[in-house]
């Protein structure tokens, strides 16, 4: 009886074995394939931004003032520009300057780049309350 047990048990064990390998390889397959599949799919797909990131968190604040200025300019709203203008601008330029500066052309645009054409200066005079400093 312990042959045959030995036997049977080994005739078992073999076809276990080749069972149990083949479902390991499998498994372990399957497992290396869903682990990489984000590798796969992030690939050589992901395109990154060579958009420069601002590091000071002001930039965003005073690009938004220049942007509302440059609009107010676009739209010939004296107005609205006056007020994005620092003390320093308004007491320093005549005011047939500022109205000649916002009456023009209708089909006027601007475009906000850095380093390029006509520049506006903005300034932070505290609280991230920027200003128009300087005018092209």
């Amino acid at each position: 009886m312990s042959l045959y047990a030995w036997s049977t048990s080994r005739s078992l064990s073999t076809s276990n074995a080749g069972t149990n390998q083949t479902v390991k390889l499998a498994w372990a397959t399957a497992l290396i394939l869903l682990l990489s599949l984000p590798m796969w799919a992030g690939g050589s797909h992901k395109r990154h931004s060579n958009a420069p990131t601002a590091a000071d968190p002001g930039y965003v604040f005073a690009l938004a003032t220049a942007n509302r200025f440059l609009h107010a300019w676009q739209m010939g709203d004296l107005e609205t520009g006056m007020v994005l203008l620092s003390d320093q601008v308004r007491h320093s330029q005549d005011p047939e300057k500022f109205e000649q500066f916002f009456s023009g052309d209708p089909d006027r645009a601007f475009e906000i780049t850095r380093g390029q054409g006509n520049r506006i200066i903005v300034v932070d005079t505290g609280k991230n309350d920027w200003v128009v400093d300087k005018l092209p």
